[in-house]
């Protein structure tokens, strides 16, 4: 059933690369360490002209685990997009890891060895270690990569929780060649665009693209002679980097934030870290964020400063003033996880101390303090 597209796709590539070769390298030999690399590539390609495919996995989390659940259905199936197929995972037991010895997949350890000549494509998804040109010069389709953004937006480690974090409407997944030593810079060999669900978890859209990733993956191997001939260089215009999420971002800065960035922030990362603040000298986390709150206090008069908290009755909610509005909490942690009402009764009550503080105001303060103390 591939004769026809494997055919058509292998002779637009060879015709491709014959004509570059030709144009750009006259009558250099194929040898020594001046000669250019594409006949060597041409010849490669010539050894394995389409699927079924010999393929190479790496991978370690939950995303990857879609991507070879999909992978591995293919290579039990009769569709003839898979001859084999190996798994390459890191130390530790990993989602990847245990996924493929559910399944009797053959495994390796990173880096992989005794690779050459047994694989026509790799493909990587969710695996955080840069790969050399010698190990990806061993695949005669290089090795793909599964990135859930619409590159050049969000490269890095961390593409969805910046895509909530920032407020994005629109994402998506890129199918992309790996350049060695170098992440999520290479050609694009596919796109397809998702649209962010209001309100939606760094979680939830982080299964949406994983499912919608591994469907497109299976796509791109099923016309990737085809896809090669019309890959697309990546462009810097609208290039953002999206670092790893660490805990110094889960710092409340009351007076700096508002409802809806801290509702981006809770989104994106509270199931990885708890947003912090401080009150009365103690690190407090905020637990079941609860969005924006309507109150009205009791006193008129006074203004609120960003920090402000106020207990909910009704609600059973804590509810702190931030830079356009208040926010709601339901639980907190101290020494132990505490509801609203049992902080307010345990703790606010107790004192006039209604205020959490960010920790740059709390740095600064103790910074006057020590000098004054001097």
């Amino acid at each position: 059933m591939w004769t026809n597209n494997k055919t058509a796709g292998v002779s637009l590539k060879v015709l491709h690369l014959l004509q570059h070769c030709c144009l750009q390298t006259g009558c250099r030999t194929w040898g020594g360490r001046g000669a250019d690399r594409r006949p060597r590539q041409l010849c490669r390609l010539l050894s394995s002209s389409g699927p079924p495919w010999r393929l190479l996995f790496f991978g370690s989390d939950h995303f990857a685990v879609e991507s070879l659940k999909l992978l591995t259905a293919s290579r039990s199936s009769s569709d003839g997009l898979l001859e084999s197929l190996e798994v390459v995972t890191l130390s530790g037991n990993v989602p990847v890891k245990r996924f493929a010895l559910e399944n009797q997949l053959p495994t390796h350890s990173w880096p992989p060895d005794n690779v050459d000549g047994r694989f026509d494509i790799g493909v990587v998804v969710s695996f955080g270690c840069l790969l050399p040109e010698r190990l990806i010069n061993k695949f005669p389709y290089g090795i793909l990569n599964v990135h859930p953004s619409l590159l050049p937006r969000w490269r890095g480690p961390a593409p969805v929780f910046h895509t909530i974090l920032h407020g994005d409407t629109v994402t998506g997944v890129t199918i992309m060649q790996i350049r060695p030593d170098r992440f999520d810079v290479g050609p694009i060999l596919n796109q397809e665009v998702k649209q962010v669900p209001e309100n939606c978890t760094a979680d939830e859209l982080g299964s949406a693209l994983a499912t919608k990733g591994a469907q497109l993956l299976i796509d791109t191997l099923v016309t990737l002679p085809e896809r090669m001939v019309n890959k697309k260089e990546q462009g810097q215009t609208g290039a953002t980097f999206a670092p790893k999420i660490n805990t110094s971002m889960s710092w409340m800065v009351w007076e700096e934030q508002t409802c809806d960035q801290i509702s981006r922030l809770y989104r994106a990362i509270g199931s990885r870290t708890h947003l912090r603040t401080i009150w009365m000298g103690r690190t407090v986390k905020l637990l079941h964020f609860v969005g924006k709150c309507h109150i009205s206090l009791s006193d008129q008069r006074r203004k609120p400063v960003p920090g402000s908290v106020s207990y909910q009755r009704e609600s059973n909610t804590l509810a702190v003033c931030c830079k356009d509005g208040w926010v709601g909490f339901k639980e907190v942690l101290l020494k132990k996880r505490l509801t609203a009402a049992d902080f307010y009764n345990g703790y606010l009550h107790q004192t006039d101390k209604g205020l959490f503080v960010s920790k740059k105001k709390s740095s600064e303060a103790r910074q006057i303090r020590e000098n004054l103390s001097l």
